[in-house]
């Protein structure tokens, strides 16, 4: 009997690792709904569109390249003469062009172009042909990029900070890849995007462990999103721990203190 008891600890004790393996598991992988070879397919204009606010450089290229220098040149006024100050973009400092609280940028010679609302590549479309109309080049092309693309990523990643990002097709798990992903203490249940729409900040939650995230709008980042990756309930439960040992250290520290302090009168007065 005694040895059939043993047993039935042990193997209680396995089970329980077992299950408690499980669970940690389940904490901490993602996509687990989706089987090998699933196909999903993914949300549609995706691309990063412009806001106001936004930074983007612009480089009108033609066979001819004199035909483009005017279109490259940014005019400025010398703060010492008064006198007019011309740089071409095409130097290794490319002009960079801010788009306004309309949504329109200035552009020399063709002046007003419409950017909030449209990607790189429709703002480029619309250069090229408001240069063809004028009849100022006949074969323009033109290169559209951001300058100032950043998400920031905060909470329980291995690197949190603010990112520059090269591309603007941005997946939610590359932005984690970028701050060395989650820590074992991440809630992959419950990642918050907060993004810019409207001139309202707009939260979105993410499971990320479920094959739902890649229908989210939030699944491909936009400019200044911001993610939150906030603490499992294992990692709160610490944290609390953890305080309520600084709080009963400090008390008894300071009980020891007063009695030291209360000892050291009652020698004194004898």
């Amino acid at each position: 009997k005694r040895n059939n008891m043993k047993y039935f600890k042990l193997l209680a004790l396995a089970v329980a690792i077992i299950l408690a393996s499980c669970n940690a598991q389940e904490r901490v992988l993602y996509l687990q709904d989706v089987e090998n070879g699933s196909e999903i397919s993914l949300p549609e204009n995706y691309l990063i569109h412009l806001k106001p606010l936004d930074q983007i450089t612009v480089v009108v290229n033609s066979k001819n390249p004199e035909l483009a220098v005017p279109f490259n040149t940014s005019t400025s006024y010398s703060s010492l003469t008064g006198n007019t100050v011309s740089s071409s973009a095409t130097s290794s400092s490319l002009q960079i062009l801010t788009v306004d609280d309309r949504g329109y940028i200035d552009m020399p010679i063709i002046g007003e172009i419409k950017c909030a609302g449209k990607t790189r590549e429709e703002v480029a479309s619309d250069i090229e042909q408001k240069i063809k109309a004028g009849g100022y080049i006949a074969d323009p092309k033109v290169n559209v990029r951001f300058a100032d693309l950043t998400i920031s990523i905060i909470g329980e990643v291995t690197r949190p900070g603010r990112y520059d990002i090269k591309k603007d097709q941005l997946t939610i798990f590359e932005a984690l890849a970028l701050a060395g992903d989650m820590t074992i203490y991440g809630n992959r249940e419950d990642v918050a995007v907060i993004r810019e729409q409207d001139g309202k900040n707009v939260i979105t939650k993410l499971d990320l462990r479920s094959q739902d995230i890649f229908s989210s709008p939030c699944f491909y980042l936009q400019q200044n999103d911001v993610i939150i990756v906030s603490p499992n309930k294992y990692k709160a439960a610490t944290a609390e721990i953890n305080q309520n040992r600084s709080f009963w250290i400090s008390l008894a520290s300071t009980g020891i203190s007063l009695a030291s302090l209360v000892m050291t009168i009652i020698i004194a007065s004898k």
